[in-house]
């Protein structure tokens, strides 16, 4: 039986993508943009969503970018509602938007594990259920949580990541379990340490010419021995937002250069 390779084409669909002017979320914005979706994003204010039109414009990408907080409940629902109005009902969502405090869980606020989880996790979960309602009228619809390693590991100072990140695993399972008879398929995308410019002062070579000690660290625990980059991120993307992956659910796609799978070298 022959492969229907058109099944990879996001030809006439729409691909909202939040966070998506910069790092991770623009690059697979583009990855989507590539086979054929049209790209729409948000950001926190005017000045990122200029920076990313800007960026969209320059890859030769035509894009559509939105203020809006993923926190905010209202907010989300009307930037939805615009979409429909001014693109087009939303077929894929990538959750993107996130952030991250690397404080002990001690010395840490309450009001910024909070924080952390508010935009980590409840946002997600916020703009999943303002798209979801179209992807049932429409029978079908692709939903990518940018989850993490963190969804699976522990690690110094990232308590409130971690606890999100794999609160929101669980959310992609029970959105496949809640929504899958409606055709809509919920995975995850979890990257490893990916080369962006917020990891750039990690990998600095340092004044004497050897690498920088955490960078070192990470090319130890990888089997592929190097960082990602955003491109290693486009085609598991692609396959997540694609026909190709009707029958896959409630799965999260770790994209880590084998870290998950290895126990470390022997000192």
């Amino acid at each position: 039986m022959a492969f229907d390779m058109s099944k990879f084409s996001l030809q006439g669909k729409v691909a909202l993508v939040t966070g998506g002017s910069y790092g991770i979320g623009f690059a697979i914005a583009n990855g989507l943009a590539a086979a054929g979706a049209t790209v729409v994003f948000n950001d926190i204010n005017q000045e990122l969503v200029d920076k990313g039109l800007a960026a969209y414009e320059a890859a030769g990408i035509k894009a559509y970018g939105y203020v809006c907080d993923v926190t905010d409940e209202d907010a989300v629902q009307a930037m939805v509602k615009k979409i429909a109005a001014e693109v087009g009902v939303i077929d894929i969502l990538v959750n993107n938007a996130g952030i991250i405090r690397r404080i002990p869980m001690i010395e840490m606020e309450s009001k910024d594990f909070r924080k952390v989880i508010d935009v980590d996790l409840v946002a997600p979960y916020i703009v999943a259920k303002a798209v979801i309602p179209g992807m049932m009228e429409k029978g079908h619809g692709k939903i990518i949580n940018i989850c993490s390693m963190m969804s699976e590991l522990g690690r110094e100072t990232v308590s409130a990541y971690a606890a999100a990140k794999g609160g929101l695993k669980m959310l992609t399972r029970n959105i496949c379990s809640e929504y899958g008879q409606y055709n809509i398929q919920c995975n995850g995308l979890g990257p490893g340490y990916i080369e962006t410019p917020q990891t750039a002062p990690l990998r600095e070579l340092q004044p004497d010419g050897s690498r920088h000690p955490f960078d070192q660290f990470i090319r130890a625990k990888t089997p592929a021995e190097r960082w990602g980059t955003p491109e290693d991120l486009m085609g598991p993307a692609l396959f997540l937002a694609s026909d190709a992956s009707d029958f896959v659910n409630g799965q999260v796609l770790y994209v880590d250069g084998g870290i998950l799978a290895y126990i470390g070298r022997q000192p």
